[in-house]
């Protein structure tokens, strides 16, 4: 005998008091539940189409959202490029278009498929029963990722948690969830959208196909609306008609947004001290210190590089300031596997990044000293910054004081 046969035996009994003392419920619920299938926004050819769109934006959003999670928290394992210098404005832009455009999907789906959360008995077997239960994570994980994600990029945190690690685990989970329901489906959806014109469809047919082209045209067009009324924030042709993106490129302090001011930093005066200096040590001995004054003496290297957050949007500028390669040579270091830069800021997550050799070796991986033939803002990390290629904005490090060689 096997285990789901043993299940079913000792469970069976119960089910059956329960089925007789439920009957008039269930019947209505029942009839209910099949009025409600008929309709042709609630039908298999719906469910799946919608399915499909929706698991193409997670998968992408995921996939995109698990490389943004490793380059800010690499694990030993894994090494990031520096080129090309744009990919990382590429992926992360995808990862925010994906996430808007998965919101509408999301609750057109969820409409499309809710009457079947109601039928008797709840399950029909073991196998069943985990395919209804993985529901739970998959519709709780990915309303939990929309909404949070939505308030990331608006920069509001209405909760206690660490964003970057909820999102990441919650991901995960969901993800989990959805390879369960897909699996589960698989053979149902392959039927329903090889099918033509059988059961509902068959009896009337013009009314059932308009509805359904309707409601699912609606989706798909509020999820297109959706996304192009924000992918400008990363997409500069869009940005006229990108009206509800959180964040405009070309607007800001000196042309460009800013997430943490100097102020909310806490550098206003330090930042602008007249000794400022930058040390660069190897390990806990310091090998020579910079003062601002004598870096602005050395030789400068112009580039253009985007500075691309997490938050989707992303600019291209020019920036001009000393290779980080070459200051540490002056200060005499010898092979250099990596270099972490420190921020003048004390407190904050991000207040120190890494630069893997391939990044510290990249000649345009500068100590920016000004952006757009401009010295730098305050708020953007006078009297120096990190810029570097294909970063994510949040490790591009403001008002660098410390180079710590490996």
């Amino acid at each position: 005998m096997s285990a789901s046969t043993r299940v079913l035996a000792v469970i069976s009994p119960t089910r059956h008091r329960v089925d007789r003392l439920l009957s008039p419920v269930t019947s209505r619920l029942t009839r209910w539940r099949d009025e409600r299938l008929a309709e042709p926004q609630h039908g298999d050819r719906v469910a799946a189409i919608l399915g499909l769109a929706l698991g193409a934006c997670f998968t992408i959003c995921f996939v995109t959202g698990l490389l943004s999670h490793l380059i800010q928290h690499p694990p030993s394992w894994f090494t990031w490029t520096a080129r090309p210098a744009g990919l990382y404005r590429i992926t992360q832009g995808l990862h925010v278009a994906t996430g808007v455009a998965s919101i509408p999907l999301l609750f057109a789906k969820l409409w499309s498929v809710f009457p079947r959360l109601f039928q008797w008995p709840l399950f029909k077997d073991p196998l069943h029963l985990l395919e209804r239960l993985s529901l739970l994570p998959l519709v709780g994980g990915s309303i939990f990722l929309v909404v949070t994600g939505v308030a990331n990029i608006e920069l509001w945190y209405p909760w206690v948690f660490f964003f970057p690690a909820g999102h990441y685990a919650m991901a995960i989970v969901t993800m989990g969830a959805l390879f369960i329901h897909v699996f589960a489906k698989i053979r149902i959806t392959r039927r329903v959208l090889r099918r033509t014109s059988v059961e509902p469809e068959a009896v009337e047919p013009t009314r059932v196909g308009n509805g359904r082209r309707q409601f699912i045209g609606v989706a798909v067009a509020s999820s297109a609306g959706l996304v192009l009324a924000t992918v400008g924030q990363t997409v500069s042709p869009l940005r006229k008609i990108s009206i509800l993106a959180p964040r405009r490129p070309d607007t800001g302090v000196q042309g460009f947004p800013v997430n943490k001011t100097a102020i909310e930093a806490g550098v206003t005066t330090t930042a602008q001290d007249p000794n400022y200096s930058v040390i660069v040590q190897h390990g806990s001995t310091m090998l020579r210190t910079f003062t601002i004054a004598e870096i602005r003496t050395m030789p400068m290297r112009t580039a253009t590089l985007p500075i691309a957050c997490v938050e989707g949007w992303s600019a291209n500028r020019t920036w001009t300031g000393v290779q980080v390669r070459a200051l540490v040579e002056l200060a005499g270091a010898g092979d250099v596997r990596q270099v972490a830069v420190e921020s003048l800021q004390r407190g904050g997550r991000y207040r120190r990044s890494i630069l893997s050799h391939g990044e510290y070796t990249d000649e345009d991986t500068l100590l920016a000293v000004m952006v757009d033939g401009q010295e730098l803002a305050p708020d953007h990390g006078y009297p120096l910054r990190l810029i570097a290629p294909n970063r994510p904005g949040v490790l591009q490090t403001k008002w660098v004081t410390t180079l710590v060689v490996s």
